[in-house]
């Protein structure tokens, strides 16, 4: 099985951190540049319970961190979005699967 090339990159923002890519269209953005860029308060009741989770998820889950980015961006989401990040944070509170079964 072909695996894709990884490269690393400087980050775009701070000039500091490396940033590993997978691809060219990738944007090059560290974890705490893009932590400091979503560390707004969300207004809206209904997407603030949905966006509430632990930091920790964020800073694991470069997914978690662009739909926060995009409810920011945009101030709403799309119904897909919204079950792709609800099935995303239960995975990681489940943790690990065991496929030894």
């Amino acid at each position: 099985m072909a695996r894709a090339a990884k490269f690393k990159q400087r980050c775009v923002m701070c000039k500091q951190n490396m940033v590993l890519m997978y691809s060219r269209r990738q944007f090059p953005i560290c974890v705490e540049c893009h932590m400091k860029k979503i560390d707004k308060p969300v207004k809206d009741a209904k997407y603030k319970k949905l966006l509430d989770i632990p930091r920790e998820f964020y800073l694991e889950n470069l997914f978690l961190r662009n739909i926060k980015e995009s409810y920011l961006r945009f101030d709403k989401l799309s119904e897909k979005q919204i079950e792709a990040f609800e099935r995303t944070v239960k995975e990681m509170k489940e943790g690990p699967k065991d496929d030894e079964e």
